[in-house]
């Protein structure tokens, strides 16, 4: 999974992705920062590989990871080349989904872009840019399209589409909100990968004294939360000086910590939690002494595909699934126990994998 983080300057946006990934760095396969310096790996946490890892005494533990990639320098223009921002506009089109960090704190020393804080203003001057990069990239495949679409019938459905489309975003409507006619529209809508077509998840920052109540008395976070209901988004609320502070502290000390404040998780859990809601994504899991593993997959994957997540040959040669549920396998004690008592399956291709299924896959190529 592959998120970008947006947002105005000076909404904590570069401190919250510093910290978020620093947090959940990982070492060894996933160092942090080796792609670009404003890309981090981060490992999603899940309690159920540890339980794993020591039953089966496993040499390795991977859990599955998550790429944030920072976009820096979104200001009013971005999209014509005011700030960073276009250069990194292009940076988000292969994401999955877009978290956009938005300002719902008061400090004086903190000063704000456009002088006050208002989460809906700041959220549509975002969006704004999006759009207009959107248009861009739309504005240059009509220049193309249209023209060759009279002496190429492979190419008529998409003009029209493009002339329904860029009339609709034209309006100040996001691409999110565009319904395609059929099948084939929808292809060719995908193909164009639009930023104002991806999920969103705002990160509504408050300050440590709004942490306690998920930001429920603090008006900025309704307006945020107000914003989000209205165009189907996730919310989550964070402190990015807080996570700042987490992100330098061992396992043990951030528990402690998050308890000293009242918290259950940690920005980042909450983050992640938001993302595979968002996405509709699951968790499923591998194990034996070599390795014990997390694999995220889309709900609604069958088997076979959710086998291709590992090597192709083994959706390619797909025989069966063995499938235990993870509480079955934990409260028996061994996959050999759980066996005699009947609470492994032998699954064919229609299975439908579930979260916290641990699956051993027969396959022949």
């Amino acid at each position: 999974m592959k998120l970008g983080i947006v947002g105005l300057p000076n909404v904590g946006k570069s401190t919250l992705f510093n910290s978020l990934t620093k947090a959940g760095a990982l070492a060894a396969n996933y160092p942090f920062a080796t792609i670009d310096p404003n890309v981090g790996v981060v490992a999603v946490p899940d309690e159920r590989l540890k339980v794993l890892t020591e039953m089966y005494n496993s040499k390795k533990t991977t859990p599955a990871t998550i790429e944030f990639v920072d976009i820096a320098g979104l200001v009013k223009g971005a999209s014509k080349g005011e700030g960073l921002g276009n250069q990194f506009l292009a940076n988000i089109r292969e994401v999955d989904a877009i978290v956009h960090v938005v300002r719902c704190f008061e400090d004086g020393n903190v000063v704000h872009v456009d002088g006050s804080v208002d989460p809906k203003r700041d959220i549509e001057t975002i969006n704004l840019e999006l759009l207009f990069s959107d248009m861009e990239i739309l504005e240059r495949r009509a220049a193309k399209v249209i023209k060759q679409a009279k002496n190429d019938k492979s190419l008529q459905k998409e003009a029209a589409l493009l002339e329904k489309l860029r009339p609709f975003l034209e309006d100040g409507n996001l691409a999110k909100k565009f319904e395609p006619a059929d099948e084939e529209e929808e292809a060719i809508f995908t193909s164009y990968n639009l930023l104002t077509a991806k999920p969103v998840i705002y990160a509504a920052n408050v300050g440590e004294d709004d942490l306690a109540d998920d930001g429920a008395s603090n008006p900025h976070v309704r307006s945020v939360r107000d914003y989000a209901e209205g165009e189907g988004s996730g919310v989550f609320v964070v402190c990015a000086e807080i996570e700042a502070e987490i992100s330098e502290l061992e396992d043990d000390e951030k528990q402690m910590f998050l308890e000293d404040l009242g918290l259950s998780e940690s920005g980042l859990d909450k983050l992640i939690k938001a993302s595979y809601s968002l996405l509709g994504l699951i968790s499923y899991l591998t194990c034996g002494e070599d390795e014990s593993r997390a694999w995220t997959v889309t709900k609604g994957t069958k088997a076979p595909q959710a086998a291709g997540k590992i090597h192709t040959d083994f959706e390619r040669g797909f025989i069966a699934a063995e499938v235990v549920k993870f509480t079955d396998l934990v409260d028996c004690g061994s996959m050999t126990a759980a066996k005699e008592k009947g609470l492994v399956g032998l699954q064919g291709k229609d299975y439908v994998v579930n979260d916290g299924d641990v699956i051993l896959f027969r396959f022949n190529v």
